[in-house]
């Protein structure tokens, strides 16, 4: 899949999700994805690549990398907690809504109980 059509998916996934807002704070190239003002999302272009930027589990991020020469460390996010998705050749739609719920589950799962829209540990499974 190419990087627009990577973005098109986690974008409309991301607006979906219960509380979830759509920003512009860094400009009109940052799509910023927040709940209850955590960002679990990040869409820009990077030189004439498309790219995602999601919060992953440390573990499950490392594995990522791994097995997706198309994920790589997060682009200037915690390296260690979030990746970096462009379009290619082993990203698929699938692949993708569940890593944007996966990073939508972890910072709602790091708000306060009563803020939580969802309860993150029964929220959406598996895309």
């Amino acid at each position: 899949m190419d990087g627009d059509k990577l973005q098109k998916i986690a974008g409309d996934c991301g607006v979906a999700l219960p509380g979830a807002d759509l920003e512009h704070r860094f400009g009109p190239d940052w799509d910023l994805y927040k709940v209850r003002g955590k960002v679990f999302l990040l869409m820009t272009d990077l030189p004439g690549h498309p790219v995602v930027v999601v919060k992953a589990d440390p573990d499950n991020a490392t594995a990522l990398r791994e097995q997706h020469a198309d994920i790589t460390p997060g682009y200037h996010m915690n390296k260690k907690h979030w990746i970096t998705v462009e379009g290619g050749g082993t990203i698929g739609a699938k692949l993708v809504k569940e890593l944007v719920i996966d990073s939508y589950r972890l910072v709602v799962g790091g708000l306060p109980k009563s803020e939580q829209p969802v309860d993150p540990q029964t929220y959406g499974g598996r895309a």
